[in-house]
């Protein structure tokens, strides 16, 4: 009888040394010069929530997941539902950001999206240039990817053949004054590297076939199961 209470002080302190490592498992903020981009917007992902103005962890294959994710949820609570916007989403740091030749990334573009569906995150539209992953290249630092919202003010927005030719190299500035786009209603984005370069880059993804790692235990929770076992 002693022995089963044990073992069973024994699981609940593993189980509730993995929830207390699933909690640090969560986004951290970008830091301050980063953070003036973040104005109204919200971007949601999967497993991680917002992370608008956030770093995608490595923890939990985040960084690894992010690349395989559909198009996140994207938020504007303050749009106005008798207009229509423009969502655009780039990645400035092509290829890398100390290096950036590639820039503006084109990952996104949407046009027409109402009011309505802009508040709700329901991004419906013309999708101009369809959504792609955020996928930085191995060993080129953290990348930032940037969402920003515009008033359309019923424009016909498109893209030129050479712009749509090709997601790289895109002159961004060009597009914005040519439909006189100033600036946007609202931005965000969050920054993340590929997960090959992060600390737990080896470590299977949750729900895989491949091995998964030994629940450990941390030497306090060891401490008191063995200090309760003793008493009993």
């Amino acid at each position: 009888m002693r022995l089963a209470t044990a073992a069973l002080f024994v699981g609940l302190a593993m189980v509730a040394t993995g929830s207390q490592k699933e909690e640090l498992c969560a986004p951290e903020a970008v830091n301050v010069t980063d953070a003036d981009f973040c104005k109204g917007l919200e971007v949601f992902y999967p497993e991680v929530g917002n992370i608008g103005c956030m770093v995608v962890p490595s923890c939990n294959s985040y960084r690894q997941k992010i690349t395989l994710w559909p198009q996140p949820i994207v938020k504007f609570p303050k749009a106005s539902e008798s207009a229509t916007y423009i969502l655009v989403m780039v990645d400035p740091d092509a290829p890398s950001r100390s290096s950036p030749q590639a820039r503006f990334w084109r990952h996104w573009l949407v046009t027409d999206i109402k009011g309505t569906d802009m508040q709700k995150g329901a991004i419906q539209g013309q999708e101009l240039t369809a959504y792609q992953p955020p996928t930085p290249p191995p060993h080129s630092g953290f990348h930032r990817y940037q969402f920003s919202v515009y008033l359309q003010e019923g424009k016909a927005i498109s893209l030129l053949p050479e712009e749509n030719a090709a997601r790289g190299f895109w002159k961004m500035d060009q597009f914005l004054s040519r439909f006189h786009l100033s600036e946007p209603e609202a931005s965000t984005q969050f920054m993340t590297q590929n997960y090959e370069d992060s600390p737990d880059a080896h470590v299977p993804i949750r729900g895989s076939s491949k091995p998964k790692d030994k629940l450990k235990m941390s030497g306090f929770a060891l401490l008191v199961c063995v200090h309760l076992a003793h008493h009993l």
